[in-house]
Parts: structure tokens; C-alpha cells; sequence
């Protein structure tokens, strides 16, 4: 994009700052987005970056943008405001948009090393002693070892986090080598793998639900639990990102990096304390117990038409679906099977995890009284932004005899006076990684780990199976999960919140 030659627009100073509500703990940040005017910046960084610097939340912060682009300080600004009217969750007011467009800044990665170390020293002392970098790899896999060494280079690691987009690797041996290459540069602490799912507000409450409450904890077993679902299906098709698609598909662009990492919450052994090393040990060790997935426990799916978008070969063995059954080998989750679906332009776009109990016997209860045919209790955590939880139960349908229908008890944070103070996932985990907390991100060891039991399925996967799009997926995911059922589609739909 070429520099603008519009009339340069005066901004407040970055200093000026009349809504920041208290001080912040945090020290303030110099954040470097690379590829700055990509999709995810456009979408979700700089909105989420914009929402954070008007609230109380985060540190003082200036915004170094860079990618491939050629533009101006203020031609980056003008795309910033629209990513923010487009995607923003509110409005900003004008000064706080005012405020917040001060301090952005833009740096073409063509112009090499030197010249984001002057952008970045620059915003630097303008923020005065004591301030750290957080640097956002918002860039394809093959582009971030590239982009690791010239911070490298720039002499930008002092200070400094970085967070890295997934996949992370492909397989067992890509992710060695990548984490090697990465510890070169950035020791571990200050690498964080992010994962938006885990910053959802529904996918924490999983940990508030089963570790604070005495109704949950207990039966949170093999003893009590029949199965549990993970099933992320989403409507979107691929448009663009095809030719980037064929080299991933849907396990490794979906399964090890966000359905693997939901999994770990609710299989997880209570933590010794909520901090990030306790946490993410906790998480660790459910990756060491899972058993290797093996293929005939998988299905992989390939929506019609796929192989004839651009960037895909004719003959393409790439899934852009796949479910599979999975387990853990521990003394909580012996015998209980864990059901994982995600996949393109399926029928309905949900984010839910799945906990079914273990049916009550039937023996006291008339033959036609209805108990038992609606399935099993669940309880349900829907990681939509709008966070919800249902349990559903069995209860005596109103009028003579003993008749019972399924009921449903639900919670949404629509329906408290705290939903405005909801993060979105990636405001909520750079606002983490800012404050050095690897509580909702992923470490090396687990990521390792999830590959190694990944051989035995990418060493010999099964055929893709054709399915249509709009549906829920190939016929053969109903002969993977019997003699239990899909939850989705819903029987019974969520209740409107407020």
C-alpha cells in the first residue's frame, strides 16, 4: 500500500489519558504485532488491543504494528479504526479512540532489523524507565522462526515476551526442532502458545464449577461420568486460507491445539493452587495419560468441492473434518471415553463440552413413565462468547400419574449485571501474557506431548470420507460414538439470555 498523502491528523500525546479508571500494577508495554494488517489484527488484536488500552485493565502501551505492507503512521491508523468500528465489541468514544490512535505506529517488515529497533526504542522512551516488550507473532507457522530471528537481530529479546500462534509444528519432530530453535532465542518462561479457546470465558468456568463446588467435585470420576463430548463445528468454509489449509487440515489445525487443550481442563487433577506452574502441570500430566490415538478410533472428512478450491490438489487426501474417541490412562478417567468433532461448513457453527452421566436404574419407575428415553443427565458448557452452562435432568411431568419429561436448569452471564466486565479470549490472554501469567497458554512439554501420541493416526490415517456440506459430517461418526449420540444438534435449544 503506497504512503498516504492526506492531511496528517494531530493526535492527543500518548500521555493523555483522562479514562484510565486506577493505576496499573503492570509496567507499561511496547507491543509489536506482527503482521499487523493481517485477518486475526483485523479482526480480533487491534479491537482487543483498543478495548484494553481504554479500560482500567491494562498497562500504558504503545503499538508497534509491522508486516509486509508499505504504509505510513497514519495510513496504519485509519486501518486500525476500521478493523475497530467493524469488530470492536462497543463503540469507542472519540477521545478514547483519539487516545489509543496516538500510539500506534507502523513499521514495514521490509525495512529490515534496524528500523523496528528504532520504532521500538523510540515508543520506549516515550513510556519511560521500566517498560517491557510483548511481541505477537500473528504470522503463518512457516514465517515465525523468520520473524524470532530478527527480534533476535534488532536486539529485542531483552524485556521482552513473545506469543506464538498455532499450529506449533505438525508433528513430533517439527515441534522439537521448533522449540529448540525458539529456546535459542526466548527462554521458556517467556514463550506463550496461545490458545483462544482456554481464554474463553466459559472453557475457566469448567475449573470454578468442578473445583469450588461440593455438588461437582465429587462425582467428577469414572464412578459417575459415562462419557464426555468436546464438539466444535463450525459453518465457515475456507475462502482464502485453502492453499495454507491443505498443509494442516483439520487435526492439526484444530484437534492438538485447541480440542486437546479444552480436554485437559475438564480432565485435569485438582492443581495444588491457582498459579500457572500448578496449572499447567495439572495439564501436563492429562497429555502424558492420554493414550495414542489410534486410527480406528478416527474419522476424517472432506466436504464436497474442496479439492476444486484454489490452492488444493485435484486429489487431495487433506480433512476438513474429523471426530475421534479417544481415552485417558489414569486411576479418574479409566474406561470413560473422551468424543472429539470439529470440521468445515457443517450444519451449525457451537463450541460446547459435553458431560454425561451415568444413567439411574430404572427398576422403581413405570415402563411408560419417559424415564430413560431422553438419554443421560448432562451438563453442558457452551464457549460461545456469551457464556452458558446447563445441566439437565429428569423431573415429574405436571398432572396425575408418574410421567417425566427432561428439564434443564441454565446459567448465562447475560443473565447477571457482570456481563460487560467479559473479556474477550484474546484480550484476556494478552493482557496474561503482559502480566507473565502461562496460566491459559500452552507449554513445550504439552505440546510435545500431544504429537508424540499423535504418531500412531499421522503415521496411517484413515481415508477421508466425503460429506456434505451443511451436514453434520460422514455417516460413520454415529458408528464411532454408539452406543451413545452426538449431542449436537440440540434437541432442545439454549433459552434466550437477557
Amino acid at each position: 500500500m503506497a504512503s498516504s498523502e492526506a492531511q496528517t491528523i494531530a493526535y492527543p500525546a500518548p500521555s493523555a489519558r483522562p479514562y484510565r479508571k486506577e493505576a496499573e500494577t503492570t509496567p507499561p508495554h511496547v507491543v509489536v504485532l506482527f503482521g499487523g494488517t493481517g485477518d486475526l489484527s483485523r479482526r480480533k488484536l487491534i479491537p482487543g488491543l483498543a478495548r484494553l488500552a481504554s479500560s482500567h485493565l491494562a498497562p500504558e502501551m504503545i503499538v508497534v504494528a509491522s508486516s509486509l505492507d508499505e504504509m505510513s503512521d497514519d495510513d496504519f491508523r485509519a486501518f486500525a479504526k476500521r478493523a475497530v468500528d467493524d469488530f470492536g465489541k462497543r463503540a469507542l468514544p472519540a477521545d478514547e479512540w483519539d487516545a489509543f490512535a496516538a500510539n500506534l505506529r507502523y513499521v514495514s517488515t521490509g525495512a529490515g532489523p534496524e528500523a523496528l529497533a528504532a520504532a521500538v526504542k523510540s515508543a520506549e522512551k516515550q513510556l519511560g524507565a521500566g517498560c517491557r516488550r510483548l511481541h505477537y507473532l500473528s504470522v503463518p507457522p512457516a514465517a515465525a522462526l523468520s520473524v524470532i530471528s530478527m527480534l533476535d537481530r534488532a536486539k529485542l529479546v531483552d524485556r521482552a515476551r513473545v506469543i506464538m500462534e498455532k499450529p506449533f509444528g505438525t508433528d513430533l519432530e517439527s515441534a522439537v526442532a521448533l522449540n529448540r530453535q525458539v529456546h535459542e532465542v526466548f527462554h521458556e518462561k517467556n514463550v506463550f502458545r496461545i490458545d483462544h479457546f482456554l481464554g474463553k470465558e466459559a472453557a475457566q468456568n469448567v475449573l470454578a464449577l468442578r473445583f469450588a463446588n461440593g455438588l461437582f467435585e465429587p462425582i467428577w470420576n469414572r464412578n459417575f461420568i459415562d462419557h464426555i463430548q468436546i464438539d466444535v463445528p463450525e459453518t465457515l468454509g475456507l475462502d482464502q486460507r485453502a492453499g495454507f489449509y491443505e498443509s494442516t487440515g483439520a487435526y492439526k489445525d484444530m484437534v492438538v491445539t485447541h480440542l486437546f487443550q479444552v480436554m485437559a481442563f475438564v480432565a485435569m487433577e485438582p492443581p495444588t493452587a491457582l498459579d500457572p506452574a500448578s496449572i499447567s502441570e495439572e495439564k501436563n500430566k492429562v497429555f502424558r495419560a492420554l493414550l495414542p490415538i489410534l486410527p480406528t478410533d478416527v474419522v476424517r472428512g472432506q466436504f464436497s468441492g474442496y479439492r476444486e478450491l484454489p490452492g488444493v490438489a485435484r486429489d487431495s487426501d487433506t480433512e476438513t473434518f474429523i471426530a475421534l474417541r479417544c481415552h485417558l490412562d489414569n486411576w479418574r478417567w479409566a474406561g470413560v471415553p473422551f468424543y472429539l468433532r470439529t470440521g468445515k461448513q457443517l450444519a451449525e457453527g457451537q463450541r460446547i463440552i459435553s458431560i454425561a452421566f451415568q444413567e439411574a436404574p430404572r427398576t422403581m419407575f413405570p415402563a411408560d413413565s419417559g424415564v430413560g428415553s431422553a438419554g443421560p443427565d448432562h451438563l453442558t458448557f457452551d464457549l460461545a462468547d456469551e457464556s452458558r452452562v446447563s445441566l439437565s435432568y429428569y423431573g415429574k411431568r405436571p398432572g396425575p400419574g408418574m410421567k417425566l419429561d427432561k428439564l434443564s436448569m441454565q446459567f448465562s452471564t447475560h443473565d447477571t449485571d457482570r456481563a460487560d466486565d467479559v473479556l474477550e479470549a484474546y484480550e484476556r490472554l494478552i493482557l496474561d501474557a503482559m502480566r507473565g501469567d502461562h496460566t491459559l497458554f500452552t507449554t513445550a512439554e504439552g505440546i510435545e506431548s500431544l504429537w508424540e501420541r499423535s504418531i500412531p493416526m499421522l503415521a496411517n490415517p484413515p481415508a477421508v470420507k466425503p460429506y456434505a456440506p451443511g451436514s453434520w459430517g460422514p455417516n460413520s461418526i454415529h458408528q464411532l460414538i454408539a452406543p451413545h449420540a452426538w449431542r449436537l444438534p440440540f434437541e432442545r435449544s439454549w433459552r434466550a439470555g437477557k
